[in-house]
Formats: C-alpha cells, structure tokens, sequence
C-alpha cells in the first residue's frame, strides 16, 4: 500500500499517476490525509494522557512515603479519570487506524512514469518480438485435440475427478511438464536464484501482504474453517518469507525461485479463449521472485526481463514482450511486462509471464525494511515474475511443433524428457 507520507508529499502526482488507471482517488486520498490527520491528534492526547498519568502515579507514591495520605487520595482521584479517558482514547485510536488502513488498501500502486495511459489490454504496448510464426497450414490442430490424439493430457478425467479447469497429465504430457519444472529451475538457479519450497497454503497475513487480499478475495480457493487459502502463485509465499524483516543493504539482491502448483477460481471465465490449457484452476508455474534495494530496483526488472527472454528463446518459441497500459496494470504493481507466445494453431498471443516492480507498495504491507549506509530503515523494493507458467507454453510447443511424424521436443528439453518426439 501507499505511505500517508508520500501521499501527503506528491499528492498531485498520485492524483495524475493513479488516474492512468481510469480513476480519480482524489476524495479518498483526501479521507486519507484527514483520517491520519485525526489518528496524529488522538496519538497526541494519548501520548499526554499517559505521559500525565505515569507522572501523577509518581507523585501518589512520593506523598504515601511522606505521609500525605489526603493529597495522594485525591490525586487517585484524578489518575482514575486518565484511566478512563486513556482507555476511551485506545478504543478511538484503533478505530481510526482501522479506518485508515481499510482506505489505504483500496488504493492501487501508482504507476510508474513510462508506464502508457489505457483502457484495457488492447492498449499495451509491444515493445519486443522475437521469432517467426511457424505456418502449419489449413490442417493444424489445436493443442487440445493434439492432447487428445496423443493420449497425454486427459480435460475429460479432470472433469470427472475434479470439475473443469483441472486436466490430468498423462504418459508423454506428464514427462513433459516435469521436464519444464526442471528446465526452469535449473536456468533460474544458474542465474543466482535460490531454490525454495514454500507452502502452497498460506494465512490471511500473507495475502495481506503481497496484495491478493482484500483486492483478490473472491479469485483464491479460501478453507474457511482453518482460514487458509490456496496459493494463486508461489510470489505470494516467497515474498511473505521477508515479512517483518529488517535487512541490510549487504543482503540485496535477495534472489529466489520456486516450483509450486497455483490455484486460481478464475470466476466468470468462459468461452473459446479458455478452452483447453488457456485458462485452468489449477496449473504449475516456476517464479522468480527479487528484493531489492530501491536504487536498483528497475535495473533488476530489466534483468528480470532478460532473463524470461532467454528461457524462451531456448524453447524455440516466437513471443513478444507487452508493457502493460495504466487500465490493465495489477493492483499492486508500478511497471509490469507481460510474455506472450504465438499459438500457432489458434493464430493468437498467449501470455505465459508477468515480470512486475511494485516498488514499496507490497514492503509496507509487509514492513520488510533494510538499514541504509546512515543505519536509517527505510521500505525495499519488491519484484516478482513467471519463468514460467507452463499450461499455455505446453500448449505452444504442441501446437507449434506439430508434423506428421509427431510433436517435436525443443532440443533443450530433450536431456529431460528422455525423448524427442512425442509419438
């Protein structure tokens, strides 16, 4: 979330940077600054409240010792009416900073300055491609009748175990996604990534603190009787192992990647463009996930960047990289790229990545900090990104590596899948 300070400082900035996003915040920000006001003023009442009751306290015992007993009652008196009113102030206190908070956690970051104004999607920005579009001719099949044919991944079982949007992996499918896991994590560990296994469920805390919630309640599968949800990414749990954190400027860059399974309701979604692996519920993904110092945070996105490019270059698929438009920018990010791969079958872009610089916003959530050269703690800088999202890069190989003779297998895979072809 936003600082009040910063607010406060660059109000007419956050004004015009957040109405890139198609809004005008400036009646909350305004309740912001007057609710902090109000929280200042009774912190201020509180503080002297006690200040005067700790004093009074003193004083009582002083006039005990020397035999004032009238005086010290009397005194008791009036250290039972600062009792109260200390109390009552409390109670007024942590209203208001509930109140505070609740504003502020409906504020989106404020974009970064190249960032494009925009409605939606169709006005992002293509800022790179790569490759060339494969041409399968009139008689391409789509990935899914490809699953089908081959017998390696089974909509219908999924369906039948779980609901749609849980497809079960099978023989030469099944191979296939082990071997993207571990292709990914291998070249992510070799770029300096360290390796994590974090819990595919987390607390309301964590969902707090990197962003889904309250924005995204009602995408994440929720237990309500442990109140525990199922992770949407692994950035969630990864970036939540630096809450409460105070680091030094010596630890950056904090560099991690993680495999996990991710779980999204995906609520309203329907028609052709989810069809098959385009849209699922449950789908494995690989991220990378980056803290850093402030001063390096948009150098570590461009690296990021670079980094994304290099696996799909490896995989051999045409792609191109989009900055996101103010209209289809996440609620917690400042700067976002997405990948896109061309799908050679359905003649369309699908993304399979969203590399992301939030800036502070996810720190102060998280008040995850570092000590700076002068020893003064101020908020790090996160950054998060696919590398990658296997369903629909799955989905591309098969379908833009289609022939006769079977699915060819990008000769990078090869060492782990065991095979060359899937026949």
């Amino acid at each position: 979330m936003l600082q009040v300070s910063y607010i406060a400082a660059h109000f007419d900035e956050v004004v015009e940077g957040l109405k890139k996003r198609n809004i005008d915040p400036t009646d909350i920000l305004k309740k912001i600054l007057e609710s902090d006001k109000k929280r200042k003023q009774i912190k201020t009442e509180s503080d002297q409240t006690l200040a005067e009751l700790n004093k009074i306290s003193k004083e009582i015992g002083l006039l005990y010792k020397q035999g004032e007993r009238n005086k010290a009652e009397i005194l008791k008196q009036k250290s039972v009416l600062l009792k109260e009113k200390s109390k009552t102030l409390a109670a007024e206190l942590a209203e208001t900073e509930k109140e505070l908070i609740g504003l502020l956690y409906q504020i989106p970051n404020v974009p970064h300055p190249s960032v494009p104004a925009g409605k939606d999607e169709a006005d992002n920005e293509v800022v790179f491609e790569w490759g060339e579009k494969p041409d399968l001719g009139p008689h391409a099949l789509a990935h899914w009748e490809l699953a089908k044919q081959y017998d390696i991944i089974d909509f219908e079982l999924g369906v039948k175990i779980t609901g749609a949007g849980f497809p079960v992996y099978k023989n030469q499918g099944a191979r296939l996604q082990r071997a993207l896991i571990n292709f990914f994590l291998d070249r992510n560990v070799a770029a300096g990534y360290s390796e994590m296994q974090p819990p595919h469920l987390i607390n309301e805390a964590s969902g707090y603190g990197t962003g889904q919630l309250p924005d995204k309640e009602g995408q994440m599968y929720h237990i309500e009787k442990d109140n525990l949800y199922l992770i949407p990414t692994a950035e969630v749990p990864v970036t939540n192992f630096y809450r409460d954190m105070i680091l030094s400027e010596k630890d950056f860059p904090v560099k991690n990647t993680a495999y996990t399974p991710c779980f999204r309701r995906e609520a309203g979604s329907w028609g052709a463009h989810v069809r098959g692996l385009n849209r699922l519920h449950q789908f494995d993904k690989v991220e990378i996930v980056r803290i850093e110092h402030p001063d390096r945070s948009y150098q570590a996105l461009d690296e990021m960047v670079e980094h994304v490019k290099t696996l799909l270059q490896a995989l051999e698929l045409p792609f191109r990289i989009v900055k996101l438009c103010g209209g289809d920018l996440g609620f917690t990010s400042a700067l976002t790229y997405d990948f896109e791969v061309w799908s050679a079958a359905q003649k369309r872009w699908l993304e399979v990545s969203s590399v992301s610089n939030f800036e502070s916003f996810q720190a102060n959530r998280l008040k995850l900090r570092f000590k700076d050269k002068d020893n003064k703690k101020r908020l790090a800088h996160t950054l998060n990104g696919s590398a990658l999202a296997l369903p629909r890069v799955v989905a591309a190989l098969l379908e833009n590596n289609q022939s006769a003779e079977g699915i060819r297998i990008p000769g990078v895979l090869v060492p782990y899948t065991g095979f060359e072809v899937i026949d």
